[in-house]
C-alpha cells in the first residue's frame, strides 16, 4: 500500500532579528529551534530537519545535539539532519551520533548526508577543496559498509587532511607561513589560529573527541627549544601534543541502539 504524502520543515538556524531590530544571540536561535520543533509536532508534522552550517550567520553547527534536546521534548516526529557534511566528518562518528540519537528518540532519527554547498567545513578541518568529490564517495562507502551493523574492514588514503593543519615552516621573514592556519604565539612558537569570539562554540564541532582528526592525548610534544636553535622553523608549543594520522585500516563492529 503506497504510503501518503508526509510534510515536514527543515531550518539552519538562521541568526534572525529580534523585536528590537538587534539579531538575535546565536543561544537564542537555537532555543527558538527547539521550540519550533516542539510545535511541528503538537501540529502532526511528519519530519523536522535542522542543517549543519560554521558560518556566524547560522546557529546550528553541531545537528545531532539540537536533535537530542528536540528528541526529549516531542512524541512522534522524525527527526534529521538537513544535511551531515560527510565530506568533512567522520563517518563512523557520523553513525555512532545518528544511532545514539535514534535510541534516544525510540527510532525517530534519520540522517541525510551531502557534500555540502556552503564550503567553509574544509579548510576549518583541514581538507583539501580540489577533493570535494572523493572525499564524499570514499566516506559515503564506509558509512554504507557500517549499515548492517557487521565487522568491518575499510582501507584508505592515510591522511586526506590538507598538509596546512600541520606546522609548517616559517616564511621568508621569520613568521609562521600565510595560509599555513598558523598563529604566531607569544612565545614565537607557533600555535593553532584562533577563531573569532562570535564563533567559539562552532569551531570545534564536527570534530568530538576520540575522532581520529583529534589531537591524541598520548603525543609526543615538539620541543620549544627548536624554536631558538633554528628560527626558520615552526613549532608548536611544547605543551601541545603533535596531531595524529588518520590510520589507513579500521575494523571493528558499530552497534545500533535499540
Amino acid at each position: 500500500m503506497a504510503r501518503g504524502l508526509e510534510f515536514g520543515l527543515d531550518t539552519f538556524g538562521d541568526v534572525t532579528l529580534g523585536a528590537d531590530g538587534e539579531p538575535l544571540s546565536q543561544a537564542q536561535v537555537l532555543r527558538d529551534v527547539v521550540a519550533e520543533a516542539e510545535l511541528a509536532d503538537r501540529l502532526g508534522l511528519d519530519f523536522f530537519g535542522v542543517g549543519e552550517h560554521h558560518r556566524h550567520e547560522f546557529a546550528i553547527s553541531a545537528p545531532e545535539v539540537v536533535l537530542a534536546a528536540i528528541a526529549g521534548r516531542t512524541e512522534r516526529i522524525h527527526l534529521g539532519s538537513a544535511v551531515t557534511v560527510l565530506s568533512s566528518d567522520d563517518p563512523v562518528r557520523v553513525h555512532q551520533r545518528f544511532a545514539t540519537l535514534d535510541g534516544l528518540s525510540g527510532g525517530r532519527a534519520e540522517v541525510i548526508l551531502g557534500r555540502g554547498s556552503f564550503i567553509e567545513s574544509f579548510p576549518l578541518f583541514g581538507y583539501r577543496l580540489d577533493q570535494y568529490q572523493e572525499l564524499f564517495d570514499e566516506k559515503l562507502a564506509l558509512f554504507s559498509a557500517l549499515l548492517p551493523q557487521e565487522p568491518v574492514t575499510w582501507e584508505g588514503p592515510s591522511d586526506r587532511r590538507s598538509p596546512a593543519r600541520r606546522c609548517s615552516r616559517r616564511s621568508s621573514t621569520g613568521r609562521c607561513a600565510p595560509g599555513s592556519g598558523w598563529a604566531e604565539a607569544p612565545n614565537r612558537s607557533c600555535a593553532p589560529r584562533s577563531t573569532d569570539s562570535r564563533s567559539s562554540s562552532r569551531s570545534s564541532a564536527g570534530a568530538p573527541p576520540g575522532s581520529p582528526r583529534s589531537p591524541s592525548s598520548t603525543g609526543r610534544p615538539s620541543r620549544s627549544s627548536a624554536t631558538t636553535r633554528n628560527p626558520s622553523r615552526c613549532t608548536r608549543p611544547a605543551s601541545s601534543p603533535r596531531p595524529t594520522r588518520r590510520r589507513s585500516r579500521r575494523s571493528g563492529r558499530i552497534t545500533r541502539s535499540s
